[in-house]
């Protein structure tokens, strides 16, 4: 039996979306995975965007390291991915049916989104009897997987999806940050990816940014990252597949089969667990203390600190990590909720192994 691992984290350093903790995410996560359970260095691939001599966390390469994780996972194995990064989300096409009504993404340092249909489709080839664990401390990521069955959430995962036009309208009001939803604490609206400062537990002045990236600010970085001039909102699936080509998502240019977009025909992705930093309408949130230049995302550092305060010696469930991690946030008055997706079995599983 062996343990492996890719973990993955993005700053995008230079963009006017720069976050600070993703890497040092990475690196918390990376210790844990070694420290607490065991994993050896040999199995663990990083793919971090502040460092220039390895391999950066592009599309093509998380896409390569996935699926090279989950070739070589044979029954028995424990499988971790970690995400540190923006998320982004899109409105499905007209007449395509998904569970959250919008395709859920990761965004690569590329800009090269990976979705959610994408995440379901590789999980499903996760061999029985092999366990992968999915953290995703990034915008939208309730649902990553999609129709993995919701345990812990309020994402109405595998819930009939608003009209096309309802969620495309939501995405909009979301891009110009004037969603009821999105609203700062008196009500006013509030930009996704604005720095608000506030005061932590212990009386620290912190900054705090989102895990989001707006659909206009996403698409001014892919004209920044590709070169590209004409890049229209309906119209960025097609455009990934234009520039990318066969690098880029299977489904996003909606150029194979609608049965094959709506899930149809695929196996089930029931040997995948995901931990999100949030609801698939929600934003993760990344932490800077001023004081001391410590950054972080606030999940991932709640599941430090639980796993801190929990022996080595003993086990913690996959809804006990959850449910503590909400506890947490909520009490350090972050927002963004956590939840957890996976069958039935995983629940009460230990996290990880």
């Amino acid at each position: 039996m062996t343990k492996r691992a890719l973990l993955i984290g993005i700053n995008y350093p230079g963009t006017s979306v720069e976050l600070r903790g993703c890497v040092n995410d990475v690196r918390r996560m990376h210790r844990c995975l070694t420290d607490r359970y065991g994993f050896s260095n040999d199995n663990i691939t990083v793919l971090i965007d502040t460092e220039t001599s390895g391999p950066q966390p592009t599309g093509k390469n998380i896409r390569d390291a996935l699926n090279k994780l989950i070739a070589d996972g044979e029954s028995g194995d424990t499988l971790v991915v970690h995400y540190s990064g923006h998320g982004t989300r899109l409105p499905t096409e007209e007449g395509v049916l998904d569970a959250t009504g919008f395709d859920e993404c990761i965004t690569p340092c590329d800009m090269n989104l990976i979705t959610d249909n994408e995440f379901r489709d590789m999980v499903a080839e996760v061999k029985e009897g092999c366990r992968l664990t999915i953290i995703s401390d990034s915008c939208h990521s309730g649902g990553l997987i999609e129709e993995a069955k919701e345990q812990i959430g309020e994402s109405h995962v595998n819930h009939p999806k608003p009209p096309w036009f309802a969620s495309l309208f939501a995405c909009m009001l979301a891009t110009c940050g004037t969603s009821s939803s999105r609203r700062g604490r008196g009500g006013s609206p509030e930009r996704l990816t604005r720095d608000i400062k506030f005061k932590s537990e212990d009386g620290e002045t912190v900054d705090r940014k989102t895990r989001s990236i707006p659909l206009d600010s996403y698409i001014a970085l892919f004209k920044e990252q590709t070169g590209q001039t004409d890049v229209k909102p309906g119209k960025i699936r097609q455009t990934l597949a234009d520039v990318f080509g066969q690098d880029s998502s299977p489904d996003v240019a909606m150029l194979s089969s609608s049965m094959k977009i709506n899930g149809a025909g695929s196996k089930h992705p029931d040997n995948g667990i995901l931990l999100s930093g949030c609801q698939t309408d929600q934003k993760s949130e990344d932490v800077h203390v001023v004081s001391t230049g410590k950054a972080y995302g606030a999940f991932s550092d709640a599941i430090q600190t639980i796993l801190s305060a929990t022996g080595k010696d003993k086990k913690i469930t996959n809804r006990d990590i959850v449910v503590k991690a909400r506890d947490i946030l909520k009490r350090r008055k972050f927002r963004q909720r956590p939840g957890l997706y996976c069958h039935d079995r995983y629940v009460n599983e230990p996290f990880i192994c």
